[in-house]
């Protein structure tokens, strides 16, 4: 082991892993708090030990929400020798596999991404299970028992089988909380809670960017390491005076990133066309938005994507420039939109990122540091993000979901901050001007 470790990090280690001989065996371990916080890898040395003692009783188990996220998160680190050493030299695995030799050892991997994955280990006898992110694993119908209690039935060997287990918070009302962690002592289970100042490793700059990263509800999750429930308001940071800009006011646009398209047949259809200013700040700088309730009309698809063009065709910015998107990103679920797009000669368009919770963050991050702003021509927009609220429904049953009311232009708006991320996001090391 290369990497550094706390003495918090080695207590979880040794306790997780009954190393010392007078410790009283513990079936389920989780680590949970804070993102880089430490816990992935000091529960990954424990699965290096753990999977050292199996006695090929039962099978081996890596399960994460996908197979692409169980190489990212676990498989890649693993076999990262900054990290492992050595160790890192003694796993393989091809990628796109739904296996892993580690140390030796034949381990599966298990995407867990709906309600029926627990059809995958139905049946299994478990010795070792290793799970990535607890709280995104899937529940039955009406949020009833589901892939971990499955899991945890599998594990039977006659030797002293394990769980290992990582998570960020989530609700107070999760499953995972109310259910397991407040139960601890009754399940046979422990829990190491971590923060950011758990790992050494991390520098004071990589901190502060991270906390810059979160605001609201996923700061307290994120970077406090706290359960708290997504309740009211979504982006209750948002203000009038500090987000809305007059047209004529906005600023040269170093990049016209992308236009993000939110689809509606019954519903409306909006179009938010997203730039990055000369000050370093994003920009929502105009709107196209078709309602067929408000309207009383229905477009074809066709009349929606000649719609938009010819509204793109004749915007015009303050400077006399005019706006043409790199990208054109659209609903992910409209298919049809895309095809129609395709036949009128669009190529610069894709699929959205739709993670709705990690673009919410998003969006909530860049607009409470003052790095995101819209002009007072999106009036879709203005007019839907006091209103974009936490489905209190979903609340009280642990998950985090927006009430699907008027939400077409704050989705749109999600679909281009979130899939152009990776364009804007080196521009936010300048400081705004």
């Amino acid at each position: 082991m290369t990497a550094p470790l706390s003495q918090k990090q080695i207590n979880s280690i040794v306790r997780s892993t009954q190393i010392v001989d007078d410790l009283p065996p513990v079936k389920i371990s989780l680590w949970v708090g804070a993102v880089s916080a430490g816990k992935t890898i000091a529960s990954l040395f424990a699965f290096l030990i753990a999977i050292k003692k199996t006695e090929g009783t039962g099978l081996i188990v890596i399960i994460g929400k996908t197979l692409q996220t169980i190489e990212r998160n676990i498989l890649e680190p693993l076999m990262d020798a900054r990290l492992y050493g050595l160790a890192a030299g003694a796993i393989q695995h091809t990628k796109g596999s739904g296996v892993a030799i580690i140390l030796g050892k034949t381990v599966h991997l298990v995407g867990a991404n709906d309600a029926r994955s627990e059809e995958k280990i139905r049946g299994s006898t478990i010795e070792l299970a290793y799970v990535d992110e607890a709280t995104l694993l899937p529940r039955g119908k009406d949020n009833t028992t589901g892939f971990w209690e499955m899991l945890v039935s599998r594990l039977r060997t006659p030797n002293p089988p394990r769980l290992l287990a990582t998570t960020n918070p989530g609700s107070t009302r999760h499953w995972l909380r109310t259910e397991w962690i407040l139960q601890a002592r009754k399940k046979n289970m422990q829990v190491f809670h971590f923060t950011m100042d758990d790992n050494p490793s991390l520098t004071a700059d990589y901190m502060r960017d991270m906390k810059a990263s979160y605001s609201g509800v996923f700061y307290d999750r994120m970077i406090k390491g706290e359960w708290t429930n997504a309740e009211g308001a979504i982006y209750d940071m948002w203000t009038a005076d500090t987000h809305i800009v007059p047209y004529d006011q906005l600023p040269r646009m170093q990049r016209i990133l992308g236009l993000g398209i939110d689809y509606g047949t019954t519903n409306a259809t909006s179009a938010i066309l997203l730039g990055l200013g000369e000050d370093y700040r994003l920009y929502a700088i105009d709107e196209w938005r078709h309602d067929s309730k408000a309207d009383q009309i229905n477009l074809t698809n066709a009349a929606i994507v000649e719609g938009i063009t010819k509204w793109l065709d004749g915007l015009m910015l303050p400077d006399g420039m005019r706006p043409m998107p790199e990208w054109l990103i659209h609903d992910p679920s409209a298919a049809s939109l895309r095809v129609e797009m395709a036949s009128q000669g669009i190529v610069n368009m894709f699929p959205a990122n739709n993670e709705v919770l990690y673009g919410i963050q998003t969006v909530a991050s860049v607009l409470d540091n003052g790095r995101l702003r819209v002009s007072d021509k999106c009036t879709g927009l203005i007019g839907e993000m006091s209103e974009y609220a936490w489905d209190p429904k979903a609340t009280e049953n642990g998950e985090d979901k927006p009430l699907k009311v008027n939400d077409h232009s704050v989705d749109a708006l999600r679909y281009v901050v979130t899939s152009t991320e990776t364009n804007w996001r080196p521009y936010l090391n300048h400081p705004a001007t």
